[in-house]
């Protein structure tokens, strides 16, 4: 109906907790789009979210193909929201393919609606049906909703005089309207989202908005949705919220990273998927005295980081796994010149150039290892978009306080994924410290070190009195000459280790949710947490007595950690690579048996899956 020139939803509709929801089709369709703005509107309403975004690596990936498809998931609720779903309340499918390698998530007896135009004969034949799945009762196990989404656009625009290609590019939001319509959303949002986005071209404005109101006018008629649904407002602590995904919750952190140790930040980094919209980010923030540098390849932007830290600048610099690989030797640099770097790898799926646009965890033992000769540094990851920021934040506040890299891993899943962020005040954020000194002494020499720490110093180039050597040969333990000798090479090597071994006297405990000791440990890390607190909630609440540990801090590790283990029966470790925190945990805890619960298929854990599997390592004696 319509009340004072707004359009509303439906006066009843059926109350629902949470329900999951995605949107599939060709990659030049606006799946991403489509989504993005049902988040934020869902968001404005006040539900609680997590998203999923999932598109091929190709540019323009073939028309209709099945590898073509791209989706985005998005899960609402009025209760805590930690995953984007597993099994799908609805499924919109703009084409064949879309709907073929989308259907096997939907819920028996849960709603598909379908772009009827969209299944021709051609399209049918590049998604591999044999039959037309509308008609051969392969789908009778759901309520399907035909609608001739691409006949109605063209409808709903004839008369705006729209060239064919650019009326057929607006029927993703006939079916945003209709979905808006179901789930009794207002279109306020989207509609002024159009006018500020076409400010310069009001026509397309018109028409996006005339497709959108066309689709939830076509539901609210439609017998075939006897009713829609709602989803209450979740209750969350109170706060200014904003929805963000994992990647530009990173380069806040960094920004409050820098302004918090008053140091400028530097990014160098060289554009890779699915990193580069850190780069995006920051340089829109060159008011706050960001310096972001485009290189011409991975090793340019390590090393221009390097430079600017030798400098004294907050240095960064941003990739995915192909490029810390590159980045290797580099690293090794700034952990023999002992000066802060923080690294950033959003992990994808390898080897090589492997699944760009998909994600992994399996980097950890690069981050770990991945270097020529004995160079420990600091590794940490974030688990989900929100806390992004956090441990951007904190990669910083150890980079510059310890004067080593850190490398913070983050992954394809939670960079792109979004959800509701509090924003903080730069006011409650942790102390920073720096190790610059400005004075000059005749017993100064380069490497000095904090007797607690055991960080070096930090002198900047040009100061007088604080002249000094750095470079990628041994130094000498206090004067940063050139070192060849047997005894110091060890005692530096030596001293290295300790360093970055001593981060654990400043790192929070480990702890385990839910429940202290138990029948079970689910241990994880990364941008793992979502799925795994989801099914160890859900155990406990079927009565299992299972914890869930998830490591932020990877080296070191936090100093209870055997100890946390060693209170349950079972320990499991779940991981989207094939056992590589897992190798680790091995080694440092031989006492304990480790299980494994591993997944490299691309894409992120099943919550239904892992409580079915778990169950079994459960009952087994």
């Amino acid at each position: 109906m319509i009340e004072d020139n707004k359009i509303m939803g439906p006066d009843i509709a059926e109350d629902l907790n949470s329900v999951v929801i995605r949107f599939v089709g060709d990659s030049g369709d606006g799946m991403q789009l489509t989504g993005t703005q049902f988040t934020d509107t869902s968001a404005m309403f006040g539900n609680d979210i997590s998203t999923f975004p999932n598109y091929p690596s190709e540019i323009r990936a073939p028309q209709g193909s099945l590898y073509g498809v791209s989706g985005f998931q998005v899960h609402i609720g009025s209760v805590e929201i930690s995953t984007p779903g597993d099994d799908l309340d609805l499924l919109v499918a703009m084409n064949p393919a879309g709907l073929k390698t989308n259907l096997a998530a939907v819920k028996a007896g849960h709603t598909i609606i379908v772009d009827t135009d969209s299944f021709s004969k051609k399209n049918l034949q590049k998604a591999e049906y044999e039959t037309n799945p509308l008609e051969d009762g392969s789908l009778d196990n759901y309520r399907v909703i035909e609608v001739s989404m691409t006949s109605l656009t063209k409808e709903s625009l004839k008369d705006l005089g729209l060239d064919n290609k650019s009326i057929i590019r607006s029927k993703n939001m006939f079916a945003l309207g209709m979905v808006y319509w179901m789930y009794d959303r207002d279109m306020d949002h989207t509609l002024n989202f159009f006018d500020e986005k076409f400010k310069y071209k009001p026509v397309i404005s018109e028409a996006n908005a005339k497709v959108l109101k066309a689709g939830f006018y076509f539901a609210e008629t439609l017998e075939l949705i006897p009713n829609s649904y709602s989803v209450a407002p979740s209750t969350m602590p109170k706060g200014t919220y904003r929805i963000v995904n994992g990647n530009t919750n990173t380069a806040w952190g960094f920004l409050a990273a820098a302004e918090k140790s008053g140091l400028e930040l530097f990014l160098g980094s060289y554009p890779i998927t699915p990193a580069t919209d850190i780069l995006h980010e920051l340089v829109k923030h060159k008011h706050f005295g960001v310096k972001a540098f485009q290189a011409e390849d991975e090793i340019a932007g390590v090393t221009s980081a390097i430079g600017a830290s030798f400098a004294g600048d907050l240095a960064i610099t941003t990739t995915s796994g192909p490029g810390l690989a590159l980045k290797g030797e580099a690293i090794g640099l700034a952990l023999m010149t002992e000066l802060p770097l923080v690294i950033v790898n959003v992990q994808r799926g390898g080897p090589s150039t492997g699944l760009p646009t998909k994600t992994e965890q399996s980097d950890l033992l690069q981050a770990m290892y991945g270097r020529n000769g004995e160079s420990p540094v600091i590794v940490i990851a974030a688990s989900t978009p929100a806390d992004c920021f956090d441990y951007a934040y904190m990669a910083s506040k150890l980079a510059l306080e310890h004067m080593t890299p850190v490398i913070l891993l983050t992954d394809g899943y939670i960079a792109n994924g979004s959800e509701p962020w509090r924003i903080k005040s730069i006011d409650d954020m942790p102390e920073i410290k720096t190790k610059l000194i400005d004075g000059h002494s005749e017993s100064w020499h380069p490497y000095d070190r904090d007797n607690e720490t055991l960080a070096r110093n930090w002198a900047i180039p040009g100061t007088p009195g604080l002249e000094h050597r750095v470079g990628g040969l041994e130094k000498d333990k206090a004067t940063g000459n050139v070192s060849y000798v047997p005894d110091n090479h060890e005692y530096m090597t030596k001293i290295r280790e300790e360093k970055v071994a001593r981060v654990a006297n400043y790192i929070p405990d480990l702890k385990s949710d839910f429940v202290d000791e138990g029948d079970l440990l689910v241990v994880g890390w990364g941008g793992t947490y979502g799925s795994l607190h989801s099914t160890v909630g859900k155990l406990n609440h079927q009565g299992f007595k299972v914890g869930h540990a998830h490591f932020n801090y990877i080296n070191p590790m936090p100093k209870n950690t055997a100890e946390v283990f060693s209170k349950f029966k079972k320990v499991v470790v779940c991981e989207l690579n094939k056992g590589q925190l897992a190798f680790i945990l091995k080694g440092k805890y031989q006492e304990i048996d480790f299980m494994q619960y591993n997944q490299v298929s691309g894409l992120p854990f099943s919550v239904t899956t892992m409580v079915a599997k778990f169950k079994n390592i459960l009952k087994e004696e």
